[in-house]
């Protein structure tokens, strides 16, 4: 039996959410988090554009 011939039969298992098991709430964490994130991101970012002024960045 080659690896198509095993794959070909396989159906994949359906998975429902459930809060109880999967926890509700994890997510909204992550995203306030990664929001947070971005936020302060780009405030750094226009702090130093206002701190560079003029002048030229060159790496």
């Amino acid at each position: 039996m080659n690896e198509n011939e095993k794959t070909k039969e396989y159906i994949p298992e359906i998975l429902e959410y459930d809060p109880d098991i999967d926890g509700d709430d994890e997510h909204l964490i992550r995203d306030a988090y990664l929001e947070k994130k971005d936020d302060l991101l780009e405030k750094i970012k226009k702090a130093k554009e206002k701190n560079r002024g003029e002048r030229k960045v060159r790496r």
